[in-house]
């Protein structure tokens, strides 16, 4: 199953370091080869030796060796690997991965790593139990890293519950499932669009609107976990948590990412337009800020160039072109109607009627509409979630049609 897979294993300080041999013992089984980091604190644990022998390769602890002269190089590293895999994963080294701090090569191979990264926390009870430590390893899951749950059982303190690292058979499973069912969407490529745009008033002021982009940032996401290699043209956002794997094309004004769609659209198999777009952009725009008169002030405007539509136009028979409606009233008349109007595969409907829809919530209650008009319902859920159900969609339209 991992027959040639490369893979990076990460050892941190901790009393399950002593696992990471058998875990690399399992690897070379599998047939994968394995190249090994670890931090100082590991070689506490654990020595090079005894991973290097079992590994068959050296064991890297340092951004250079002292012996040689010659730089360990953190990037050839990451780019060499198909997959790296943090095991165990402590305390430290999880406060580390979540807020970026790279003092040391196996957290600047991390954070050089354009794919997900699979990490193993292992820990006592109490410490695994703490909000701070909840807390990063949701920020890395957020990240588009994949955690493996610790596990329960009886911990070195002596206690007895979650903290333990996964089991090596169990990690071994892990990578396996990631490399075979995870990339349902392998060889696809994906365009997809996200956030609001700026339409320019003055060079201070501008008509835009309440999109976070978080909907269309976790489609991009999901896209990237199931295989595909995702294009994510993004408007004027705060967002962070996008798959380090994923190209961003930044944009501002509707035209701009007009263009930008357009320009990308013919290499991808996959299209879904998640962005809210102005519908609306000044004729005129000030190159001086424009001042406040007691009188009442009237901006002249025109219509955006329409993206799905010219989308819809230009598609060709194996391309999936996925729309949104953001809707407040008649919504399935007229999300339907945007459908075919816009040559659609399907459309996600939202409405704001729904509570805990719509802009700026991490949760959404979407409608699901085909070209056939068949509609399916999904109950509220955290956008996360959502993302899994459209991609899902988008995956069945892509296999019905090739099969």
């Amino acid at each position: 199953m991992l027959e040639n897979k490369k893979i990076v294993l990460g050892v941190s300080g901790s009393i399950a370091a002593y696992k990471s041999a058998l875990l690399t013992r399992l690897l070379v089984k599998s047939g994968a080869e394995v190249r090994i980091i670890m931090t100082q604190s590991a070689l506490d644990f654990i020595t090079p030796l005894t991973l290097s022998t079992l590994s068959k390769n050296p064991v890297y602890s340092q951004y250079w060796n002292k012996s040689t002269g010659e730089w360990n190089n953190h990037v050839e590293l990451a780019a060499w690997a198909d997959l790296i895999v943090i095991a165990p994963a402590s305390a430290n080294t999880l406060a580390k991965m979540a807020n970026g701090i790279c003092d040391n090569l196996l957290m600047a191979t991390y954070l050089s790593a354009k794919f997900k990264v699979a990490f193993a926390p292992a820990m006592d009870l109490d410490m695994m139990q703490h909000p701070a430590v909840k807390n990063n390893i949701a920020k890395l899951k957020a990240y588009g890293n994949l955690l493996i749950p610790a596990e329960t059982g009886e911990l070195a303190s002596g206690l007895i519950g979650e903290g333990r690292m996964a089991e090596p058979e169990n990690i071994i499973a892990f990578i396996e499932n990631y490399f075979s069912s995870n990339q349902s969407l392998l060889g696809k490529k994906a365009l997809v669009s996200a956030g609001p745009t700026y339409e320019s008033v003055d060079p201070v002021r501008f008509i835009g609107n309440h999109s976070s982009g978080k909907m269309g940032i976790a489609i991009a996401n999901e896209l990237s976990n199931q295989g595909a290699k995702v294009t994510l043209v993004l408007g004027p956002v705060h967002e962070k948590n996008i798959d380090a794997s994923i190209e961003i094309i930044p944009v501002v004004s509707a035209n701009d990412m007009f263009n930008a769609c357009i320009l990308n659209a013919p290499q991808n198999d996959i299209i879904v337009m998640s962005a809210a777009v102005a519908d609306y952009t000044p004729i005129n725009i000030a190159d001086l800020k424009l001042k406040k008169h007691d009188d009442e002030l009237f901006i002249e405007l025109k219509r955006t160039k329409d993206i799905l539509k010219k989308l819809g136009e230009i598609k060709n028979d194996k391309q999936v072109l996925v729309g949104f409606a953001l809707e407040t009233d008649n919504e399935i008349i007229n999300a339907t109607e945007k459908l075919h109007k816009k040559n659609l595969d399907f459309i996600v409907l939202n409405s704001l009627n729904d509570k805990g829809a719509g802009f700026q919530t991490d949760t959404n209650k979407i409608t699901i509409i085909n070209s056939q008009n068949q509609s399916e319902s999904f109950p509220l859920k955290s956008k996360v979630e959502v993302a899994k159900d459209i991609v899902n969609k988008i995956t069945e339209l892509i296999f019905s049609d090739e099969n």
